[in-house]
């Protein structure tokens, strides 16, 4: 790394500690307020975080800004304004209002809108998402906003997060006020979202039309040799895939994404970056981010990133893991605690989410139906497309329990002997982890 971690940490976002280095106290405190506890935001606290944001840009090298969305493509999309406002006598000022940040206007006749409206339909507005810091990407300052049709239809992945997490939100604060627990501001849901990718050398990409055209290779011959030794999972680096990964690495932590692990995965070729956890939108952001980092590193190193989910058939394809849960500032809802068996509130939780997956199953179904990922579905250690939950032996037990009018038990800590005195005793966890379940719990994620 060519500085310390530290240093570069967060270095291009608009985060909590440059504004509250450059906002005036009452507006950080109104705008904190807005991220924190979802309150309405007001045009002057608008106009003052505009100033602050498009000064601090400036001084990082931007010109323009955008408002950078998640239309339904798979990816996202921006368009750069540039900052300069002609004051009439042949010079400019930089200049960005609060109407700029908080709305937006592109043109959205050419994104795709689910048959939603009709095709002659073309004004759209984007609005701007306080929750999700600011940051800089090739000297553009990119403000995350959703995106919404002319007569407020969402266009976008972002906005139906935010009204579903608002839902959550509103439901869960009602529950913890039977607990008398009525002081929370707001409940979030939270996701680590884990990343598989291949990495193939780019000539060898640039030879196969199929995988520039469709992401996925159409015929050709298996490998001599697949992942049946199962030792490039785990295994040590190559050094040119070490050097893709540190930059990888120093590109997402100046943009504030948590990157955390990184490994060969079980495939030949694939490995896998995985963040620690953030409150779901952000956490969605930083994928994106991420996956748009990963394929634009790889040329600098000779090689192309493949994020598609079964790029090759015969082995395995790159899931990507969601770790998710509900959370208060304070409390994990889906934490079982030392005494799952008597946490009154993790069960209630547990059981609303078991509901929600029965009730809503096709839904959950038809959100991961996409044309890539039901080619790696079923085979090759991903998950059957098929939504079942998977709780482990000790919350199976307490849920059987309570569905048959018992007492459930309590199961004490198990410690593992290893059969070595050199070798510390592991504390084992409540359960194992399931791989066939596309919605297993794994614990305090």
């Amino acid at each position: 790394m060519a500085k310390d971690t530290s240093e570069i940490y967060g270095s291009l976002v608009f985060n909590d500690k440059v504004m509250k280095e450059r906002l005036p106290k009452p507006i950080y405190k109104s705008l904190h307020k807005t991220i924190k506890d979802g309150t309405p935001l007001n045009e002057e606290v608008a106009n003052a975080v505009a100033h602050a944001m498009k000064e601090w840009a400036v001084e990082n090298g931007c010109t323009h800004y955008t408002h950078w969305f998640q239309p339904l493509t798979g990816g996202t999309s921006e368009k750069h304004d540039a900052f300069i406002d002609p004051v009439g006598d042949g010079t400019a000022i930089m200049a960005f209002s609060g109407k700029e940040l908080i709305q937006g206007e592109p043109d959205a006749s050419s994104f795709p809108s689910g048959g939603l409206r009709q095709t002659a339909s073309a004004r759209g507005y984007t609005a701007w998402d306080p929750t999700s810091y600011a940051f800089i990407k090739d000297e553009v300052l990119c403000i995350p906003t959703a995106f919404v049709s002319y007569t407020g239809e969402a266009l976008d992945k972002k906005t139906p997060l935010l009204r579903s997490m608002k839902a959550i939100s509103n439901e869960a604060k009602r529950v913890l006020a039977c607990f008398g627990i009525d002081d929370v501001p707001q409940v979030v849901t939270t996701v680590g979202a884990e990343q598989e990718y291949f990495l193939i050398k780019l000539d060898h990409y640039s030879a196969r039309p199929d995988l520039i055209l469709a992401g996925r290779t159409l015929f050709g011959a298996a490998p001599a040799k697949g992942q049946e030794l199962d030792e490039h999972y785990f295994g040590a680096v190559r050094e040119t895939v070490s050097d893709y990964m540190k930059e990888v690495d120093e590109e997402l932590w100046k943009l504030g994404v948590d990157a955390k692990t990184k490994h060969n995965e079980v495939a030949p070729a694939q490995h896998e970056i995985a963040p620690i956890f953030a409150r779901s939108s952000t956490a969605i952001d930083n994928n994106l981010l991420t996956m748009e980092i990963l394929r634009k590193c790889a040329p600098h190193h000779g090689l192309y990133c493949l994020i598609r989910e079964k790029p090759f058939a015969g082995v395995n394809g790159s899931g990507k893991h969601n770790n998710w849960s509900i959370a208060t500032p304070d409390m994990n809802l889906l934490s079982p605690g030392k005494d799952p068996a008597n946490n009154t509130i993790f069960l209630l939780t547990l059981a609303a989410v078991l509901q929600a997956v029965d009730d809503y199953q096709e839904l959950l179904r038809a959100t991961v139906a996409t044309a890539g990922n039901d080619h790696r579905l079923g085979a090759n250690e991903a998950p059957p497309a098929i939504i079942s939950v998977f709780l482990g032996d000790e919350l199976e037990s307490i849920r059987a329990a309570i569905a048959k009018g018992e007492d459930p038990a309590a199961s004490a800590k198990k410690l593992m002997d290893l059969g070595s005195d050199v070798l510390p005793h592991l504390s084992q966890d409540a359960t194992d982890r399931n791989r066939t379940s596309p919605f297993a719990f794994t614990g305090n994620r």
